[in-house]
């Protein structure tokens, strides 16, 4: 199997074109295989519908979504409203924040959505990186 690497709007999918017969190639993107049916004209078309598209994964093939965590006695923990992936924080460990400020942003349906301490406190711990999708719930900075 001859393999690729393509970047398409930020995204770099891993193609690999194996085996050609009677113009049908058997093509894997990112594990996913497809049967490609090639014109005459060297274009390619797709014979079997693609799966849904999945929640991405790491190199070791687990999925990078975090799950809502068990409550921490004692602390307060500032959770994701809805589900989507972290975009930025706007503190660090150890800062002092007021109820009112905004500590991270969420994206959320193309959306950027401020994500407010809620509490006066002290950022106790950052629970979830810039980039990693979350689902409603996840615990993405715990306050003292």
């Amino acid at each position: 199997m001859k393999e690729y690497k393509y970047k398409i709007n930020g995204n770099t999918y891993k193609v690999a074109v194996g085996d050609i017969d009677n113009g049908i190639a058997e093509v894997e993107v990112n594990g996913t295989p497809y049967k490609v049916e090639l014109e005459k004209k060297e274009t390619v078309k797709v014979v079997s519908a693609p799966r849904p598209s999945a929640a991405p994964r790491t190199q070791a093939g687990e999925k990078v979504i975090t799950k809502p965590a068990s409550a921490t006695s004692g602390a307060y923990q500032v959770k994701a409203p809805l589900p989507g992936v972290v975009v930025s924080y706007s503190v660090k460990v150890g800062d002092v924040v007021k109820a009112s400020d905004t500590v991270a942003v969420l994206e959320a349906m193309k959306m950027e959505n401020a994500i407010h301490a809620g509490r006066d406190g002290k950022v106790a711990s950052i629970n979830v990186n810039p980039g990693d999708s979350v689902l409603e719930g996840a615990v993405l900075i715990t306050l003292e």
